[in-house]
């Protein structure tokens, strides 16, 4: 386990790794910590919004379950809005097979399995929220799909992890979660490839929809 990065580190590996995030105020103290303990930390969670102009909802919540709902939203156009500091209302119970392969950074991520006991996920994972619909035919432009792997490479970056350490919700839930609604193993394959250069590594930026996932989990371009 490690200890959570502080607000001035999270910015900092942030922008180091060309992310260049929008901080809302409030956020950096905006969070869940008095409904139970933040840290030490395992891993980083992705999760697609399942809506539209989800900001407000990621920072507010719902009626049962308060926000923030991630530590970051990240929008359409790739804009990364800190939205919370501390434990997050977003990982929920995490499957103890699954969060012991994260723990491991086992190259291997198995269907999470109830049987297996819960882990606490709120306490142990930083969480991402990223626009999209979640239903298979939105898809995930380039800008802001390269963002989400600048977003978690930071994340393991400072912390010394590696792309096994970035996870989907539906990889750990026990409770039928499904996104993101593209392939993880792609994904983290983005990380690592980030992970090998240094945090400053640009390559030539894409086109707006080339090289980003569709909504299938199959990669454009």
């Amino acid at each position: 386990m490690a200890t959570p990065l502080s607000a001035d580190k999270m910015i900092a590996a942030l922008k180091a790794e060309g992310v260049a995030p929008v901080e809302r105020e409030g956020w950096r103290t905006h969070n869940r910590n008095e409904a139970g303990p933040w840290g030490g930390v395992n891993g980083v969670l992705i999760h697609h919004t399942a809506g539209r102009d989800s900001l407000d909802l990621v920072w507010d919540g719902r009626s049962d379950l308060p926000g923030p709902l991630a530590h970051t939203h990240l929008a359409k156009n790739g804009t990364a809005t800190m939205t919370g500091n501390g434990r997050a209302n977003h990982a929920g119970r995490a499957a103890r097979n699954a969060f012991d392969a994260v723990v491991a950074e086992s190259s291997t991520h198995p269907a999470p399995s109830a049987a297996s006991g819960t882990v606490d996920g709120n306490q142990h994972f930083y969480g991402i929220e990223i626009e999209n619909l979640g239903d298979g035919d939105d898809p995930y432009p380039g800008a802001q799909y390269d963002k989400a792997v600048r977003w978690a490479a930071a994340i393991c970056r400072a912390h010394g992890w590696t792309q096994h350490s970035v996870v989907g919700h539906k990889e750990t839930s026990v409770e039928g979660k499904i996104d993101p609604s593209f392939s993880m193993n792609n994904f983290r394959a983005k990380v690592a490839d980030r992970l090998s250069h240094d945090a400053g590594w640009d390559p030539v930026a894409p086109a707006a929809d080339e090289g980003a996932e569709d909504g299938t989990g199959v990669l454009d371009g």
